[in-house]
Formats: C-alpha cells, sequence, structure tokens
C-alpha cells in the first residue's frame, strides 16, 4: 500500500430554506450547486459524494469539485485556493442565501496492494463514491484519482498518520506519473479551454445529462448528441524531444496535442484526431499506446 498527502482544501456550502421552489429544490445551497456545476446535486444522497466541473460558456472545463453530501451540508475538495474559490462563488450566488467556510483540513491519499485491508482494519467498508465520518475525519472510496483502489482521507489525520509507514509514501511527481500512466486526465493539463470533458474518459463521472440547464452545458449536449467529439485523449509512447503543449505533427500536419509528460520523458497523454488514431502506430517517433475513451474506475 502507498500513500501520498496532497494539497487539497476544504469548502463548507450550507444555506436555507427557501420560499420559493428553484426548480423543483427548496434548499439555497443544493439549487446552486446544482445549477453551476456539470453533475447531479440534487438526486446525491447523503453519506454519497461525486465530481464536478465547472465550464465556460463554450463547454471547456474551468475547475473541478469533489462535491460531499454531509448530511444535506455540502464539502467541497478542490485544490484551487480556497478564499480565491469562495470570492468566485460568492459572484454567482446573486440573492441566494448561500454561505461557505473554508474547513482546517489535511488530505491523504491511500491506494495499492492492501489498501481494503487497511479500510477494514478501520471498522470501514465503503462502497465506490460513498464515506464514512468520525468525529475528526472523513474516508472516502475514490477511484478516480488514479483508476485503482483508492481511498481519500482529510480531517484530521494525525492518527492516520501513525498507522502508515513512512516508507511507503511516495512524491508528488511519483504521483503524477502514475495519474498519467493511467489514462486520468487532470485540471488545467487535459481538462481545460479549448478542451470538451467529452474528449476525455471521466465524461461519464463528470457529467450528467438529466439535469437542467448550467454554463457551458448546451455546448456539451450539442456534441454528445451529434456523436463522438472528432478528437479523443490517448496515451503515447515517446521516443523524441517533446514538451507538454506541443502539437503532434505527422506528414507535415497538426494532428493532436501533448498535454501532460512523465519525469523520464517516455510516456505521456494528449489528444489526437480520432480519424487519425490507430493503436501501435508511430507517429515520427510518438507512439499511440491506448485510447483512453474507458475509465478504469
Amino acid at each position: 500500500m502507498n500513500w501520498i498527502s496532497l494539497n487539497r482544501h476544504k469548502i463548507l456550502v450550507k444555506g436555507k430554506k427557501s420560499k420559493l421552489n428553484l426548480k423543483g429544490v427548496n434548499e439555497e445551497h443544493k439549487a446552486f450547486l446544482h445549477n453551476i456545476l456539470s453533475n447531479d446535486i440534487v438526486n446525491l444522497q447523503t453519506g454519497r459524494f461525486n465530481y464536478n466541473l465547472m465550464l465556460d460558456s463554450k463547454g471547456s472545463p474551468l475547475t473541478d469539485f469533489f462535491v460531499y453530501n454531509n448530511d444535506n451540508v455540502y464539502i467541497l475538495d478542490t485544490e484551487e485556493d480556497p478564499y480565491q474559490t469562495i470570492e468566485k462563488l460568492n459572484k454567482l450566488k446573486l440573492s441566494l442565501q448561500v454561505n461557505f467556510e473554508v474547513l482546517p483540513s489535511r488530505h491523504l491519499y491511500i491506494f495499492g496492494e492492501n489498501v481494503e485491508d487497511f479500510i477494514k482494519s478501520m471498522g470501514l467498508n465503503l462502497e465506490k463514491f460513498s464515506f464514512a465520518k468520525s468525529h475528526k475525519y472523513f474516508v472516502a472510496n475514490n477511484p478516480l484519482r488514479l483508476g485503482v483502489k483508492g481511498y481519500d482521507i482529510f480531517g484530521d489525520i494525525e492518527n492516520i498518520l501513525d498507522l502508515l509507514n513512512p516508507q511507503d509514501e511516495i512524491s508528488l511527481q511519483d504521483f503524477e506519473d502514475l495519474r498519467i500512466k493511467s489514462c486520468i486526465p487532470k485540471i488545467k493539463k487535459e481538462l481545460k479551454e479549448n478542451i470538451l470533458p467529452l474528449e476525455t474518459n471521466i465524461w461519464k463521472y463528470a457529467i450528467s445529462l438529466n439535469k437542467g440547464c448550467y454554463v457551458g452545458q448546451e455546448a456539451v449536449a450539442r456534441v454528445y448528441y451529434r456523436g463522438k467529439p472528432p478528437r479523443v485523449m490517448a496515451k503515447f509512447l515517446i521516443n523524441k524531444d517533446i514538451k507538454e503543449e506541443d502539437k503532434i505533427i505527422f506528414e507535415g500536419k497538426s494532428i493532436g496535442i501533448m498535454t501532460s509528460i512523465t519525469t523520464d520523458g517516455k510516456t505521456g497523454l494528449g489528444f489526437i484526431l480520432r480519424a487519425k488514431a490507430q493503436e501501435g502506430k508511430d507517429y515520427d517517433g510518438i507512439i499511440l499506446e491506448k485510447v483512453c475513451e474507458e475509465l478504469n474506475a
């Protein structure tokens, strides 16, 4: 089992019941989150969490959150500066009675062999996308960080740290390399301006096609109902000098872009035109190892 300390922040979101019926929801904080995020908040049950994107008007991701329903009070998990995030959210809420609070918290992610035994030793048995809480910390079964069995633990985690072997801790760079090799898109890398979530393998976990209007929803729905987007995310083996954000050139034409590269420069994530995507093909020193259309979660 391995573990890592992640620099993530928690924002508590709560509000009042409204006299108005806001699209069938009378809790203002729930309606607010449901109307600005890409996933279904209204039907998110207590003790469950889901992955969400905030999109621009063209459907491109601006930021992401894991949203936890803790007895109809919500916790946002983000890597963004929490105070700047609250400032942005306050501008969006308009007249809604929604309050935000930064929660003091440290965040661990544990994964790999024997992780289930460790969780069971804590007296827990959690389904995917569910969480449990004690008086000091939360434990969540989150398969989306690396596409493997893994758990987020956040809050006052000093007692948990005492149970972990320091030799099993990995660095942030090692974690990033694992993310790339596991075909997991990341905000500001594969999830960013001029890229639609539908071009990645995480969209099924981030996008609800059954909820009402939110910013970017029309652009996403338009592409979805037309069929598969023209680009697709892929993992590449690299045998040449190339940097992140460099175009993938083949036969004199740009057919894609590289968005993430491992420390050793040998593996990368990026996007390629679907019509050109062929697993095993060598595109002048860049070999397409795998098309990342499904996420192993």
